[in-house]
């Protein structure tokens, strides 16, 4: 990591010390502390040459907000916090200002860090429980960082408020010749996107997705009201765009497969009017998803093809490798080999070439666990349950935990591929872990394929484990 030998110099605020940090230290030296930083990463797939004279930048204030690898990493180390509760500024409220110390620049440009959104005007972090889209002189948390959308332009738009475990959201009525939309409004649609990607990691789509509905509507009624600055409209339609896509999973992953077809071709509009080709990308690459899961293996391929298309001038290799899997998924629903392994050699060497600044933020999901999990649904479609189980098992171990949806993804997916292998002992060791996960995790998709791994598991009743996973499954069932 770049670090300057130079004192910071003073922008319009004085570093204060961040003494939160130096308590979590406790009685480790800077070094010993850097080494469970490094360590901690490492646990999590992520990369950063943490060394002493950073932990000492960090408690001394001058780096008032981590960038996104080492937020990822602190997180890890201390569940249940957010970046403020460990003594940092909120995200937003560093990468307004127009001019930014020494150390903060190089601090933004770690060789290490992925995608950084504020370079390119992006959305808020998603761990800032109400940051402000852009500048604000008195940094007072305002009534528009309490809501998602508020009202502007005479239209009438949806507050969401997403607590810890859920979406809630109130309807304001907004009056005829109110002010048009402006850049608080563009920020709370940016950060109603970020808030239900987060639930969503953390607890499934079903439950979300009627909520996060209302939302989506405010945010096209932002739209036709229409902004004054373009720059404020791009974003707008940016967000907008993305927020189909999020609500348009929800529906994808809690199985209604016509309305998630919907949000994605909404998506997929916004882009092209815009000549948006990073959002039309992401609407492409959810189509193919939608598309295999839906059982048109066929058009999977081709929204997948598409995708890649107009992702190629973007510059973002993990992007290309995420849409290689998709279409390796289409290739494995119609039944040939050949190309879907082609395509997933093609996944995994782009894959190697590592993060780039290119990276789409909402890509944070896609890692090694992502990718052997998309690759055992590649083997399991072909019938080859010896290698999806293989594949599913690695993912299981490679998932970070706070991905909770994530992880039980996988373990269904391996206990099906154990189930249908002829170790129906193992499989429902893996179906036990499920069920104790969806306590936490609400998703029809994974209670389908558990349902598809029951009935595999009928005729071993009397193996291990076997008749207690039927025994539980039977009653989450009765009880939902």
């Amino acid at each position: 990591m770049a670090s300057s030998p130079t004192t910071p110099s003073k922008t319009d605020r004085t570093p204060r010390p961040n003494h939160v940090l130096r308590h979590l230290r406790g009685g480790r030296s800077p070094a010993e502390f850097a080494a469970a930083v490094r360590r901690a990463a490492r646990e999590i797939g992520e990369r950063v040459s943490c060394d002493a004279r950073y932990v000492g930048r960090v408690e001394a204030g001058e780096i008032r907000c981590p960038n996104y690898a080492y937020e990822r990493v602190f997180l890890h180390m201390f569940p249940g916090r957010t970046l403020t509760d460990l003594g940092f500024s909120p995200r937003a409220s560093v990468r307004g200002r127009r001019t930014r110390s020494t150390d903060e620049t190089q601090e933004a440009n770690d060789p290490y860090e992925p995608y950084d959104p504020s370079r390119t005007a992006g959305p808020p972090a998603p761990h800032d429980p109400f940051p402000p889209p852009e500048r604000h002189q008195d940094h007072k948390e305002s009534d528009v960082l309490r809501r998602a959308f508020m009202t502007g332009g005479g239209a009438t738009v949806a507050a969401a408020s997403l607590g810890p475990l859920g979406l809630a959201h109130e309807a304001e009525a907004g009056t005829r010749g109110a002010r048009r939309p402006g850049a608080g409004e563009a920020g709370a649609v940016e950060e109603a996107v970020r808030r239900i990607r987060l639930l969503d990691d953390r607890h499934g789509a079903d439950g979300l997705y009627r909520r996060a509905a209302e939302p989506l509507r405010a945010a096209f009624a932002l739209l036709d009201a229409g902004a004054t600055r373009q720059a404020t409209a791009d974003r707008l339609h940016a967000g907008a765009g993305e927020l189909a896509i999020s609500v348009g999973w929800l529906a994808h992953d809690s199985g209604r497969f016509d309305d998630a077809r919907s949000h994605y071709a909404e998506a997929l509009a916004t882009a092209r009017v815009t000549g948006d080709e990073a959002l039309e990308a992401h609407a492409f690459c959810n189509t193919a998803f939608l598309a295999r899961d839906a059982g048109r293996p066929r058009e999977a391929v081709r929204a997948a093809q598409a995708a890649q298309r107009v992702a190629r001038p973007l510059g973002s290799a993990r992007l290309m490798s995420l849409l290689a899997l998709r279409e390796a998924g289409g290739w494995a629903g119609l039944a040939d080999r050949t190309a879907c392994e082609q395509a997933l050699a093609r996944a995994h060497a782009l894959h190697e070439r590592g993060h780039s600044d290119a990276d789409p933020e909402w890509m944070s999901f896609y890692g090694e666990a992502e990718l052997e999990g998309l690759e055992a649904q590649c083997w399991s479609t072909l019938g080859d349950w010896s290698r999806g189980a293989g594949h599913a098992r690695r993912a299981t171990r490679l998932q970070d935990p706070h991905f909770t949806r994530n992880l039980a993804l996988f373990t269904a997916e391996l206990a099906d591929c154990l189930a249908r292998g002829g170790r129906p002992d193992e499989s429902a060791g893996a179906g036990l872990r499920v069920l104790d996960l969806l306590d936490q995790v609400q998703s029809s998709r994974i209670q389908t394929m558990l349902a598809g791994t029951a009935r595999v598991l009928l005729p071993h009743r009397r193996a291990s484990g076997v008749s207690e996973f039927l025994e539980r499954h039977t009653a989450l069932r009765h009880r939902d």
